[in-house]
């Protein structure tokens, strides 16, 4: 590095320095040793003589990249009355993007663990149609912290006072065990790619519809992988890297969740104590779902006395509550699963999904357009058992004489 025209990492690194001077000398010079590979790598990538501000858009301002390096590395933060040693850079942006690139961030990352969490409790690929309304918001910050960077977000009075409270609760706390954490950093991301696989298969395995969601799954795990080192060189991945984590965390718990339920549910259905306990599961439209014992009942088929199915039946309980449940019917233009209402008239028609090629081949290789036909047919035939009247009781009273019993021609005389 020439010293007459100093590099971009130069001057940045430089104003770390300042604003690191309240350290001892030898941990400041331990912190910029661990970061100037990163700033180095960067600045290559950024192609011939970058400028400052080019790193300022990755990483924010030397200031604030400075107080995240405190906090990681589990130090006090900068004494009010260190004096200004440095200069702040002055972002002239407007502070309404910048405010919203930073929440939309804050609510994708809610958005993504809640609906994780949903689809992971029912292994349905419906609860994640709900990131269709997250996922313009976060599109929306992406490409404001891309085109304009992290340092108008670190400036917001909002991120300086979250920082301030990571930086005293890490000075709190045991700073030995939370740079053991630290270093599980890269075995989180490679569970977390593990995870989207792993439930992106079982989605596959529960409905036919969600294998045109587990390329987006493979995809996102390939992403997490590749942008999870990377966070600490270009903190504009955090926008891909945390909602995925989110997401992960929360279909985890989901995951649980669905765990200790089915577990209860066997427990009480199942075992040899009979506590009277029923569960009462709903499904997504808040209808009760029917069961028979640990299983889900779908449809109802009747037959008559002869074997014959009977159609347009209407099933009650004992109270004379309808036993409603949902209706499902068949979205012709995509070939999806659509909600139509809810009764309590049985049977349904069969839902038969898939996939079918250009030449209408259902369910090949070649598939990849969806489709769905509703079925009315009896899906199999019931043989009704004869029931045999009981014979006749073998015990019978004899009947009474035809004949009267002889009278005494005598009469009593008085």
């Amino acid at each position: 590095m020439s010293t007459q025209n100093p590099t971009a990492v130069r001057v940045y690194l430089a104003r770390v320095r300042s604003a690191l001077a309240d350290l001892p000398e030898s941990e400041v010079e331990e912190i910029l040793e661990d970061v100037r590979p990163h700033l180095a790598e960067m600045e290559a990538e950024l192609g011939d003589n970058p400028k400052v501000d080019a790193l300022i858009e990755r990483l924010g301002s030397p200031e604030s990249y400075a107080a995240e390096l405190r906090a990681s590395g589990g130090y006090p933060p900068r004494p009010a009355d260190a004096g200004d040693k440095t200069t702040v850079l002055k972002v002239k942006t407007g502070i309404g993007g910048a405010r919203f690139a930073f929440w939309g961030l804050v609510f994708s990352v809610g958005g993504f663990a809640l609906f994780g969490f949903a689809a992971a409790v029912w292994v349905r690929v419906e609860p994640l149609l709900g990131l269709l309304f997250v996922a313009p918001v976060l599109a929306i910050s992406v490409a404001y912290v891309v085109r304009k960077g992290v340092a108008p977000i670190a400036e917001l009075p909002e991120v300086v006072k979250l920082r301030e409270i990571a930086t005293s609760f890490q000075k709190d706390r045991n700073s030995k065990g939370l740079n053991y954490f630290r270093t599980l950093k890269p075995a989180w991301w490679v569970l977390c790619a593990a995870v989207l696989v792993v439930f992106g298969l079982l989605l596959v395995l529960r409905d036919t519809e969600a294998v045109l969601l587990l390329p987006l799954m493979l995809l996102a795990a390939v992403a997490v992988v590749w942008a999870g080192p990377k966070l600490k060189a270009d903190r504009r991945l955090l926008w891909l890297a945390v909602p995925i984590s989110a997401f992960v965390i929360g279909s985890m718990l989901g995951g649980a969740g669905a765990a200790v339920d089915l577990i209860a549910k066997r427990s009480y259905g199942g075992g040899s104590y009979n506590s009277g306990y029923t569960p009462n599961y709903n499904d997504n439209y808040g209808n009760p779902q029917l069961m028979y014992g640990s299983q889900d009942v779908e449809n109802i088929y009747a037959f008559d006395a002869e074997g014959k199915p009977l159609t347009e039946i209407y099933l009650y309980d004992e109270n004379g509550r309808p036993l409603s449940t949902t209706r499902y019917a068949c979205e012709r233009s995509t070939g999806e699963k659509r909600r139509i209402g809810d009764d309590n008239r049985y049977p349904r028609p069969r839902l038969e999904r898939g996939v079918q090629d250009h030449d209408g081949n259902l369910n090949g290789y070649n598939g990849y357009r969806s489709y769905c036909l509703e079925r009315t047919d009896v899906p199999f035939s019931a043989a009704i058992p004869k029931i045999t009247p009981a014979p006749p009781s073998t015990t019978a009273q004899a009947p009474p004489s035809s004949q009267a019993p002889p009278s005494n021609s005598t009469q009593p005389t008085r």
